[in-house]
């Protein structure tokens, strides 16, 4: 009867996780606009962004087009609570933080070194189908920037 009792109290647990997961408007694999996007010259593109569940955290995965024209991917996963989780794939930073502001609005600083190089918002649109992501930093070279992107749920 026990094991019973677990087996059900743990599956409540994965379908409450994953119901919280599924009504998470950043949830989901967008792809950049570049039509709407501002980009700083010269500046990364983060071409593909996807937001998964991974058990309690969130994994996002980012591909792109680096300054120098290659390809980029890197991945965090963490939890939007505003504490630092480590990066990977990503020579410009070893650490991210993400904050729930409200239901669509996210805040995030990127970290090198302990030191803070970027950082922005996310916004979902009301109707969920877009997302902006507005960032300022500076870049390896010591350059302020600012980029607007645009990204479109797909």
């Amino acid at each position: 009867m026990k094991a019973k009792t677990i087996a059900m109290t743990l599956a409540l647990c994965f379908v409450a996780a994953a119901l919280c997961f599924a009504s998470d408007v950043s949830m989901g694999t967008w792809k950049l606009n570049e039509a709407k996007s501002k980009v700083a010259p010269g500046a990364p593109k983060n071409t593909s962004v996807v937001y998964e569940a991974a058990g309690d955290d969130v994994k996002v995965t980012i591909d792109g087009t680096g300054n120098d024209g290659n390809p980029t991917h890197n991945e965090w996963t963490g939890k939007f609570d505003g504490k630092d989780y480590p990066v990977t794939g990503d020579p410009n930073s070893d650490a991210r933080s993400v904050t729930k502001i409200d239901d669509r609005t996210l805040a995030f600083k990127v970290k090198k070194d302990g030191k803070v190089t970027m950082s922005g918002r996310i916004v979902v649109s009301a109707d969920g189908k877009s997302r902006t992501v507005t960032t300022t930093g500076t870049d390896s070279k010591g350059t302020k920037v600012k980029s607007t992107a645009v990204y479109d749920k797909q």
